[in-house]
């Protein structure tokens, strides 16, 4: 009983302290003062109506979700059968390519953005949305993958075989055996995908412009020559998104389901 109550203070403890810097940030949001302050100097919702005024804030929060969600997708289109391939046919070389794939997860996204950058002037792709979205994939792709691999057990494949034997196309076996099995995988790798590019600057930085770009480049460009509240509003705005989000997520879905599941 004892060891259980201290086990739940040290992890609210815990907790309270990853926390207290997102108080702290949504409390400099709303200060009066024209400065960073926290306690807040008084209430205002004035930073906020700034940042949705500077149409330029607007664009690139536009920009940021659009970019994270076409990544998002475009990982899951190649990642699941990516998957599939390594998980169920002996492949030559299966580790190694397995390696390959995951390898954007320990390669700098800086290096990966200055190679981008570089290959990417060979075809025009240099500084636009379908250079960030291709290097937005290669950075996201691996959670994906890594989360769905770890579903796709040999038990599985008995099943998908027995759906086979029943008649059941390869189509309809994946949609309506091999997807329900894996979806807390891909809803997880999602998450993470999407996350990932949104907060993305290394790689970003390289192939954005003053008209396209990302809101973590934005405030990156921003704090090196001015700090006002208005950073703790873009901040805040990112903090309620996230909140609003996952809070979706558990109504719709039920995190405490994925968790059993995985």
């Amino acid at each position: 009983m004892i060891a259980a109550m201290l086990i739940r203070i040290v992890s609210w403890t815990v907790l309270a302290y990853l926390a207290l810097p997102l108080v702290v940030i949504l409390g400099s949001s709303l200060t009066a003062s024209d400065f960073l302050a926290f306690p807040p100097e008084g209430l205002t919702l004035r930073w906020y109506h700034l940042m949705l005024a500077e149409s330029d804030y607007v664009a690139a929060f536009t920009t940021s979700t659009t970019l994270a969600l076409a990544a998002t997708a475009a990982a899951l289109v190649l990642t699941i059968p990516a998957a599939l391939a390594v998980s169920r046919y002996n492949i030559p070389g299966k580790r190694a390519l397995t390696s390959v794939l995951m390898s954007p997860l320990v390669l700098p996204h800086i290096v990966l953005g200055a190679a981008l950058l570089q290959f990417g002037g060979y075809f025009g792709l240099t500084r636009s949305f379908t250079a960030l979205l291709i290097g937005h994939t290669v950075i996201v792709a691996p959670f994906v993958l890594r989360a769905t691999l770890a579903l796709m057990t040999p038990e599985q494949k008995a099943l998908e075989e027995a759906s086979g034997d029943l008649g059941a196309n390869a189509w309809t076996t994946f949609f309506l055996v091999t997807l329900p099995q894996i979806r807390a995988g891909v809803v997880t790798g999602s998450i993470f995908a999407f996350i990932s590019s949104w907060i993305n600057v290394e790689l970003s930085i390289f192939n954005t412009t003053a008209d396209l770009n990302t809101i973590p480049v934005k405030l990156f460009n921003y704090v090196q020559y001015t700090i006002d509240p208005t950073i703790a509003a873009v901040s805040g705005a990112t903090i309620v998104v996230a909140v609003v989000a996952i809070t979706i997520l558990d109504l719709t879905i039920g995190l405490d389901m994925l968790s059993n599941r995985k």
